[in-house]
């Protein structure tokens, strides 16, 4: 009899798991959390984005100063090969799934500084980009589309 009883209670510890990690998914995809990354003029756009008329908190997009707590990367502004580095740390430290969006033409193949010694040539080389959005620097209702 104590071992048909275990059994039972550890199927009803694992449904209540199951529930909760259906939960818990359920939350992560339907918002988003950004990480906040922005490099150069770009990064007045990406403020712009959350302010009162773009408002994209509206779809559940909260942006978030670390990278263990957010699952998106908007790369805003000029790169540098110094920043490049960072970059790529924090996409490694962010939880999966990750996603990164370049913003602007500077993030996205170096811009107007594409001929300077110290611009990277764009976020894509430095790592995967799931999305660019074009522009110098793009509006904000562009980064909400995207």
């Amino acid at each position: 009899m104590p071992k048909n009883y275990q059994q039972d209670f550890g199927s009803i510890l694992t449904s209540k798991n199951l529930v909760h990690r259906r939960d818990h998914q359920l939350a992560r995809k339907s918002s988003i959390f950004y990480l906040l990354f922005g490099l150069a003029c770009c990064g007045i756009e990406l403020m712009q984005t959350g302010g009162p008329r773009a408002d994209i908190d509206r779809f559940g997009s909260v942006p978030r100063a670390t990278p263990r707590q957010s699952d998106l990367m908007i790369v805003a502004g000029t790169l540098t090969y110094k920043m490049a580095e960072r970059c790529r740390l924090l996409f490694e430290q962010m939880a999966e799934p990750k996603y990164v969006i370049s913003m602007g033409s500077c993030a996205s193949c170096g811009g107007l500084f594409q001929y300077a010694y110290s611009v990277w040539q764009g976020r894509g080389q430095a790592g995967p980009v799931d999305i660019y959005v074009p522009g110098c620097p793009p509006r904000p209702e562009a980064l909400t589309e995207a």
